[in-house]
């Protein structure tokens, strides 16, 4: 009898008891992958919203581009980054180590039309103070072109090219 209450009291002590999960290598993992993704969602939505400058800062510079380029490059390009559900799919982070990783995603791209267009693309992404920040060439990537092209036709052989340097 004695043997079955202590049974009862173990009984009722573990179950009044809730187990914390410890958190595993897999689940901190999983965290830190997911990390670059949010981060690069806020980064489209800054652009979205027109937020240039907070957008420079979360941007990792390449080459000799400025500040001042990066943002007129974007605020007079004809492209932007989707909204919603649309924005990003299908990404997949590589994690490098803790403060880089590679997201492959499919990114949506809506023109001044309002029709959209998916790219798939690698974006590098690193971490530095703690914020993640995506390079500078992936977005102007995605901006398009800042340069118009021009096509020259010829009806007759009589014409002459003109060189435009």
């Amino acid at each position: 009898m004695k043997g079955r209450v202590i049974l009862f009291i173990l009984v009722l002590l573990s179950g009044s008891v809730a187990p914390v999960p410890a958190k595993t290598h897999h689940s901190q993992r999983q965290e830190t992958r997911t990390e670059p993704v949010r981060a690069f969602e806020e980064i489209l939505d800054l652009w979205r919203d027109g937020k240039f400058n907070e957008l420079y800062n979360r941007t990792i510079p390449s080459g000799k581009q400025t500040k001042e380029s990066f943002i007129a490059r974007l605020s007079s390009s004809e492209r932007k980054p989707a909204c919603c559900w649309e924005k990003l799919q299908e990404a997949r982070v590589t994690l490098q180590d803790e403060w880089k990783s590679t997201l492959h995603a499919k990114v949506g791209i809506e023109s001044k039309d309002g029709s959209t267009e998916f790219i798939t693309k690698q974006f590098k992404l690193q971490q530095e103070d703690g914020v993640w920040k995506v390079s500078m060439s992936d977005i102007t990537s995605l901006a398009g072109s800042g340069k118009k092209k021009t096509r020259k036709h010829y009806t007759s052989k009589k014409e002459k090219t003109i060189r435009t340097d």
